[in-house]
């Protein structure tokens, strides 16, 4: 009976302590729990400070006067009196002696109580260089309103003919009217006239400038004594000379110099030039074209053509 009594006991403190309060909490989830609030703390403006709208301010207005600068500055170089192209005189021209300087102005007639900074500089480099004695040319502003055009003109090398006139002619195969008030010294060049092609006129005139250079080189002052020059086949340049017996000659020789080694030929022509002549009478013209032998043609009446090996 008293063991009975005793598990009874033990069954009631077994069930008591099933059901303290401490051990229940202990039971519970964790996310049942009250926690601790957090606190949260706001910053003014968004989380910037000072500093940085200051920053912002500063450089809307450095932004705000930089672009009232440019509005005012662009208007002032582009209407200010100060800037306006609007005499002759603000037009500095330099290197022209045979291109007349109204024709370089005529090409600024547009550009006249504009800006200088309105002025097209290429626009009209390429018109100057349309003159026909202007070989090239720069064009430069020189603020607040002045232009600098500088010129590098054409040069002559001979005479062509154009029709019943003389023209003259450069290096390049340009033909220009002769200028007036010029004196100028040239042999008459045939062969080149406008109806052929303007690089094949070059291509002729080079060898043209090729044989002077040469024959001055085998003897100083022989290009004074080549009268014309005859270029209507690039394989035989033929030239009308004097002066080849001795500075004091002036009988006239077409010589055929055919289409290279000018200065060997030339020099040839110098060195037996007499000897030739008292072999063969008054000489009429002489063909060295040819690779081993020599062609004297004397004037008619003076005797047979000579031949001679080189």
């Amino acid at each position: 009976m008293e063991r009975v009594k005793a598990l009874q006991r033990n069954a009631a403190a077994a069930e008591a302590d099933a059901y303290r309060p401490e051990l229940i909490a202990d039971d519970e989830p964790r996310y049942l729990r009250r926690q601790k609030p957090v606190e949260i703390r706001r910053k003014k403006f968004t989380g910037r400070g000072w500093p940085f709208y200051r920053r912002v301010l500063v450089l809307s207005a450095m932004g705000i006067a930089g672009l009232t600068v440019a509005v005012y500055g662009t208007r002032f170089l582009l209407y200010s009196p100060t800037m306006l192209l609007t005499k002759p005189e603000q037009i500095e021209l330099n290197g022209n002696h045979i291109v007349a300087r109204e024709a370089v102005l005529q090409q600024f007639v547009h550009d006249r109580s504009g800006s200088v900074l309105q002025v097209p500089l290429d626009t009209r480099r390429s018109e100057i260089e349309q003159i026909p004695w202007v070989e090239s040319a720069s064009v430069l502003r020189i603020l607040p309103n002045r232009i600098r055009v500088e010129l590098t003109e054409r040069t002559p090398i001979a005479f062509v003919r154009n029709g019943n006139e003389l023209a003259v002619i450069d290096v390049h195969g340009v033909i220009l009217d002769r200028p007036q008030g010029e004196e100028l010294r040239f042999p008459v060049v045939s062969g080149v006239s406008d109806e052929l092609a303007r690089d094949q006129r070059e291509k002729r005139m080079q060898i043209y400038q090729e044989f002077m250079k040469a024959v001055e080189l085998v003897r100083a002052g022989s290009a004074n004594c080549v009268s014309e020059i005859d270029l209507s086949n690039p394989k035989d340049l033929r030239a009308v000379m004097t002066g080849l017996a001795g500075p004091t000659d002036s009988q006239a020789v077409t010589v055929h110099f055919g289409s290279g080694e000018f200065a060997g030929k030339y020099k040839m022509l110098v060195d037996n030039f007499s000897q030739w002549q008292a072999n063969t009478g008054r000489v009429q013209s002489i063909d060295l074209q040819y690779l081993r032998q020599v062609i004297v043609n004397p004037e008619p009446g003076s005797g047979t053509i000579a031949r001679k090996s080189k």
